[in-house]
């Protein structure tokens, strides 16, 4: 492990007050926008993870956790790290991982490095805790969904003074949100830290200081097997109540989308070279944002090709003096 220069660090501070700064425009914008912002908020982390070590990354992620701390509040910066900062910075670290192939049953002269189905199998994990700790932290539940599902009664009831809603539909519609609530927002944190992890992965491998070699994400983008046990014990979870159900429906949100990931880019790989692919990917996306049974479909295919693709460089790539303390 080479010892981390101060040049090293100051790129890392940097890095944490640009994403400290889109974090606290993110909490200033709309909705949308700082969803965007949000994301974009973990690129900082993942590119000086990727291009510069571990050191760079953590001086990143300590850098912006204090800003938050000091500038806005404790509870917000605890929030950011489990949300942001944390996923990013271990997805890099994961990411810089490898080990000799010979370990692995192959050639001397390559080096393995950490398969893409574990580096999503893990972002899945985080964000899940992160959905949980943040719940307990805010007292998630039925008394706070339900007042949620009452302001939209009155506000119909508003516009539509003759509309009457039934009493058990308004019970189900609770029952259903409160669970939908943490699944939804779980699945949404990982779609789009890993597109921000992707994103990150072209601008380092464009400036020439990736370690990691660009893999092909249709082919390689698979959940690790062990991901089915996880998301059935999830489902399983969701027929106890309670907490539990809580817990599942969460677990259920974060590693279906990471199954429904693997299902777009299996989906992809087998229209590779038909002339309908085009087409077929844009219907397949704009039907599964707007109708459940496409995105059940992309599921159960995401579901059904789980495996992990290991990629390959020569050792002499590794060797470089830039591979810093990231190598195992």
């Amino acid at each position: 492990m080479n010892r981390p220069n101060v040049k090293t660090l100051l790129i890392g501070a940097l890095a944490g007050l640009t994403a400290f700064l889109l974090m606290l425009g993110a909490s200033m914008q709309p909705s949308f926008f700082s969803a965007l912002l949000y994301t974009a908020s973990a690129l900082p982390i993942l590119i000086v993870g990727l291009g510069w070590g571990n050191a760079a990354a953590i001086a990143a992620v300590v850098t912006a956790a204090a800003l938050g701390a000091a500038l806005i509040s404790p509870s917000f910066a605890l929030i950011m790290t489990l949300v942001t900062l944390l996923p990013a910075g271990w997805l890099s670290h994961l990411a810089n991982l490898a080990r000799p192939a010979s370990e692995l049953g192959g050639p001397d002269n390559l080096l393995a490095w950490y398969p893409l189905s574990d580096i999503l199998l893990h972002l899945c994990g985080l964000v899940t805790l992160a959905v949980i700790v943040i719940g307990v932290m805010i007292g998630y539940g039925p008394a706070i969904t339900d007042q949620i599902v009452d302001l939209l009664i009155a506000s119909v009831k508003e516009q539509q003074p003759e509309f009457m809603p039934d009493p058990t539909a308004t019970a189900q519609t609770k029952s259903l949100i409160v669970l939908m609530l943490p699944a939804v927002q779980g699945g949404m944190w990982v779609s789009m830290l890993f597109a921000a992890y992707y994103f990150a992965v072209r601008i380092v491998a464009a400036s020439g200081r990736g370690l990691r070699p660009r893999e092909d994400i249709p082919s390689s983008l698979r959940m690790n097997r062990n991901s089915i046990f996880i998301f059935l014990a999830g489902l399983a979870a969701c027929f106890f109540g309670g907490v539990p159900a809580l817990v599942g429906a969460t677990v259920i949100g974060t590693f279906g989308a990471g199954f429904m990931l693997s299902g777009f880019a299996s989906l992809h790989f087998r229209t590779r070279g038909k002339d309908w692919r085009l087409p077929a990917l844009i219907l397949s996306y704009l039907a599964s944002m707007l109708m459940l049974l496409p995105a059940f479909l992309i599921l159960v295919l995401g579901l059904s090709d789980t495996r992990k693709a290991i990629a390959l460089t020569p050792t002499k790539d590794a060797d470089a003096p830039k591979q810093s303390d990231t190598k195992i």
